[in-house]
């Protein structure tokens, strides 16, 4: 059975990219370093609400062979907590929409789930990095939640890796943005 694609673009509509099937793994993470992106990232004319009201940041999982840039790269940007963080968000440069996070040397993007349409976005199934979370938030029980990232979620990565042969594709984002 062939896998739908699925096109999504940024706020303006002048960005473009297509997904390949389902996502591998949808996740709310709550680690301090999503949080503090986010925050950063919020202020950001138009100022897209990228968390959820837990203060989560919602994820689509795709391996990056499941990923296509038809419009290119040329209107993304990167930004970084530090000079030095290992992790990057994405965004758009025509209007700042957040695209996605990528670790170093990953084989996956994680897509924020802000990119589908209020009806169409992939609902999460799992909580990770719950043990960041400031004091006074509450988390209610609806889904599966680890105070780490979950032994399955691991698990689940892994079996993403070997089924794209243990490769781990690059991609080149020369513009940056300060917030």
């Amino acid at each position: 059975m062939p896998k739908t694609t699925t096109t999504l673009s940024c706020a303006c509509g002048q960005f473009h990219l297509e997904v390949t099937g389902d996502p591998f793994i949808t996740a709310e993470c709550h680690c301090t370093s999503c949080r503090n992106a986010v925050q950063r990232l919020s202020v950001l004319p138009p100022a897209f609400p990228i968390a959820g009201d837990n203060g989560g940041v919602p994820y689509a999982l795709y391996r990056k062979d499941r990923v296509r840039f038809p419009d290119g790269t040329d209107k993304l940007a990167e930004f970084r907590l530090s000079d030095e963080a290992p992790t990057r968000r994405i965004l758009t440069t025509c209007c700042n929409t957040p695209v996605f996070t990528e670790f170093e040397a990953a084989h996956w993007f994680s897509l924020f789930a802000g990119l589908w349409p209020e009806g169409q976005r992939p609902a999460a199934r799992i909580r990770t990095q719950t043990g960041d979370i400031p004091d006074g938030v509450t988390l209610d029980d609806s889904l599966p939640a680890g105070t780490m990232t979950t032994a399955g979620f691991y698990a689940k990565l892994l079996g993403e890796w070997i089924a794209m042969g243990f490769k781990s594709p690059g991609i080149t984002i020369e513009e940056k943005i300060n917030a």
